[in-house]
């Protein structure tokens, strides 16, 4: 206890708090996340990869695909081998899945130090960077990669776009502007 106030102090991160700062979730986070870019990092591209692989899984479920079979998809860089590499293409896939997460976070985030709007208006920003990363992924780093090509379909451009709205996009920008 410090000399002079009325509650037990905790270092968290860089600082002392007090325990309802602690136990306030937001607050805590936040002060992490202040003082370490890192940290902020890695839980936008944590939630933004949890979130992402839950709604691509359900999906693909109900399309009728396997989980195996959804994560040796990601696992483009192998091309058509991918579905030849059983568990282990699938655990490539899913490396390369959140190996994406950390890096479209890190791009948020850096990008929000030198574009305060980012941080100002996060919900609309991160909305429309969730569109800019379903771009990106579908026309930039999918055809460069080895995977498979599908046909267009406008169902599943829906579904894309409003997944990674919500499940990338907005979860990023909400994790950097805390």
């Amino acid at each position: 206890m410090l000399v002079g106030t009325n509650s037990f102090q905790y270092f968290l991160g860089s600082r002392f708090v007090g325990i309802e700062e602690i136990v306030n979730p937001t607050s805590a986070l936040s002060s992490l996340q202040n003082s370490n870019p890192l940290l902020a990092i890695l839980w936008a591209g944590f939630t933004f990869g949890t979130l992402d692989i839950s709604a691509a899984l359900v999906v693909s479920r109900y399309f009728g695909r396997t989980p195996m079979r959804l994560l040796q998809g990601i696992a483009g860089v192998l091309g058509s081998r991918s579905f030849q590499g059983e568990l282990p293409a699938a655990l490539l896939g899913l490396f390369c899945h959140f190996f994406i997460a950390f890096s479209a976070a890190t791009v948020y985030l850096t990008a929000s130090r030198w574009i305060p709007f980012l941080l100002a208006h996060a919900v609309i920003s991160g909305v429309f960077y969730g569109v800019a990363v379903y771009f990106f992924m579908n026309r930039v780093a999918v055809p460069l990669s080895g995977a498979i090509k599908h046909p267009f379909s406008l169902q599943m451009l829906v579904i894309g776009v409003v997944i990674h709205m919500f499940c990338i996009g907005l979860p990023i920008a909400l994790v950097v502007a805390q």
